[in-house]
């Protein structure tokens, strides 16, 4: 369960059409964590949002149904499940029957809680529903825009740092890019920084995103080690880190994490989404 190995991530799939949560592959989070000093108590709450954008079944009489999942996965949660694993558990649905959209629901929280040894909430939503389907960008101010030059491209927390008098501000960016621990594709996402404490300087915040971009790790450990990179060199008394990343295999994922705030109470995507 700690390793890929067993994992069908990388690796070529037949794709099943009746129901099967033995598809479900989970992954420890503890492995990336003590990797960055988090042995104990968590410095952030939060949680990973995902969006499906290919889920389909049956309903009693045979005819297709269609539906945008979104699935919200506490952040202590001592597993998550590996994305193309939930893509092909989500395929397993396309011949099963199902009378009522609220069954299917049901049956997709109790095993993915199984998987991530926590509760998880399932919205099944109709393609139609704007609120499935609203595009606004991050909040807060760009910070691509700035005139930088860089030639660091593994992550590189000295590259940080703060000064001056304290602030309470919003930054986004949508230049971040990191690559899949397995297969080295490109994990393209468009991430929002919120913090209160002393202000940290923009082009050194910019230069130490874009050192991400040859590094091999899964969205949700990016946006940790962003968090307490940021929380050790920067010292804000609050912190939020919330990405959202482009979509594989029909899978979004949106890893948000603070020490302030519970969650965005508006999930909707962004125009690359």
């Amino acid at each position: 369960m700690t390793t890929l190995e067993g994992s069908p991530l990388g690796k070529s799939t037949g794709y099943p059409e009746r129901y099967d949560p033995a598809l479900l592959f989970p992954i420890a989070r503890s492995d990336a964590r003590q990797a960055l000093g988090l042995t104990s108590e968590l410095p952030f709450g939060g949680a990973d949002l995902w969006t499906a954008y290919e889920i389909s079944w049956l309903d009693a009489l045979g005819k297709p149904q269609l539906a945008i999942g979104r699935f919200r996965i506490p952040a202590d949660s001592p597993r998550i499940v590996e994305s193309k694993s939930l893509k092909l558990y989500l395929g397993s649905f396309a011949q099963e029957h199902a009378a009522q959209t609220s069954e299917l629901v049901r049956r997709i929280e109790a095993d993915l809680a199984r998987a991530c040894g926590a509760a998880v909430a399932v919205v099944l939503a109709s393609p139609a529903d704007v609120r499935a389907t609203r595009i606004v960008p991050l909040p807060g101010e760009s910070l691509d825009e700035l005139a930088i030059t860089t030639d660091v491209y593994e992550p590189s927390p000295t590259l940080l740092a703060a000064h001056g008098p304290e602030v309470d501000e919003t930054l986004r960016s949508a230049l971040f890019r990191s690559r899949c621990p397995v297969t080295g594709q490109p994990d393209y996402g468009d991430l929002m920084i919120r913090y209160r404490g002393p202000r940290i300087d923009r082009i050194r915040l910019l230069r130490y995103l874009i050192s991400y971009r040859r590094h091999a790790a899964f969205h949700e450990s990016c946006v940790e080690q962003m968090f307490i990179d940021i929380l050790h060199r920067c010292t804000p008394q609050a912190l939020t880190i919330y990405g959202r990343f482009l979509r594989r295999g029909g899978i979004d994922i949106n890893p948000f994490r603070s020490n302030f705030e519970v969650g965005p109470d508006d999930e909707a995507r962004t125009a690359r989404q």
